[in-house]
């Protein structure tokens, strides 16, 4: 399970929830673990599309990939949901943006 320990990861989370295809991910991933090219089809995008969405998702911790080989001996990579609770209240953002990493002007 996820477990939100600042507020970068706060926002890596939410930032990676902010897209319908990414929460489209999600509760698919939610249903079953799936691999890349089935997940390509049922969502009706192309496979470096998907990737860059279960990348963003995969930094944030809200899924896992992993290779199996298939019954004819090819590699496949499957994705599986990572378990996620997520309780937000104005105490707990205060909290959060206390261990924000807040870049400079320069640095942006």
């Amino acid at each position: 399970m996820i477990q939100i320990q600042n507020g970068d990861q706060l926002l890596l989370v939410l930032e990676a929830l902010s897209n319908p295809y990414r929460l489209k991910i999600l509760a698919i991933l939610n249903q079953e673990k799936q691999y890349v090219s089935q997940l390509a089809r049922d969502l009706q995008i192309s496979r470096p599309l998907l990737y860059l969405h279960l990348k963003k998702l995969e930094e944030a911790e809200l899924v896992q990939g992993h290779h199996e080989i298939s019954e004819f001996g090819k590699a496949m990579k499957y994705f599986e949901v990572t378990e996620l609770s997520l309780l937000l209240n104005n105490q707990m953002i205060e909290e959060y943006a206390q261990t924000l990493t807040l870049k400079n002007k320069n640095n942006q």
